[in-house]
């Protein structure tokens, strides 16, 4: 059984057990997905404010959804879908509030995760050493960040910087896979030119 099957699999006995009458079940799923949820939700939103409320509010309305949740997906992959609905409402408009700041992308993309963000743009294809991470390039990948589509900029936050599987992100957004790669592609492509088409 795989690590990914055991959680799956302890996700639906808490389950059960909370419909069953016991509370204390969901304050171990909170527990269990907490740190995973902020995360995601903080890359998204890049402020520890926001993403500790749209992080609080995902579990709320998980707790109220819980009684006719189907189990059709796993509970995690349900539980981002709802995190990154409310994410999305709320980062749209943080990145037209801050277009100004500028994101420093040689710097690791998450506490638990050492990779720099700059290697989240590199290509299927591509190697880390193929990319000259300059202050310029910094720079210019923060402003296309910022000019990205609200959907291509989520699938390469979902994709690279929380490397969840094709397949949940296919979950989450409710897109098919196929969807997802093609995607993926076209932010990734959107991204290079608008880091490469400012004075050229």
């Amino acid at each position: 059984m795989t690590a990914k099957s055991q959680e799956v699999a302890l996700d639906r006995i808490l389950v059960d057990r909370f419909r069953s009458g016991d509370p204390a079940a969901f304050d171990e799923m909170v527990a269990r997905h907490w740190d995973r949820i902020y995360g995601m939700v903080h890359q998204l939103l890049r402020n520890q404010q926001d993403a500790e409320e749209v992080t609080q509010d995902a579990f709320i309305r998980a707790h109220r959804g819980l009684a006719n949740f189907r189990g059709d997906s796993a509970f995690s992959t349900w539980l981002y879908q709802i995190a990154t609905n409310l994410a999305r409402n709320r980062y749209w408009y943080w990145w037209r509030r801050k277009r100004d700041r500028t994101v420093s992308f040689d710097q690791p993309v998450s506490a638990d995760n050492d990779t720099p963000f700059s290697e989240v743009f590199v290509g299927e294809s591509e190697s880390p050493e193929d990319v000259t991470v300059t202050q310029e390039l910094v720079d210019r990948i923060a402003v296309g960040m910022e000019k990205l589509s609200a959907k291509h900029r989520e699938i390469l936050i979902l994709r690279n910087v929380k490397n969840l599987s094709y397949e949940e992100i296919s979950g989450i957004l409710g897109i098919s896979v196929g969807t997802v790669k093609s995607r993926i592609a076209r932010a990734r492509d959107s991204l290079r030119e608008l880091i490469g088409g400012d004075d050229q």
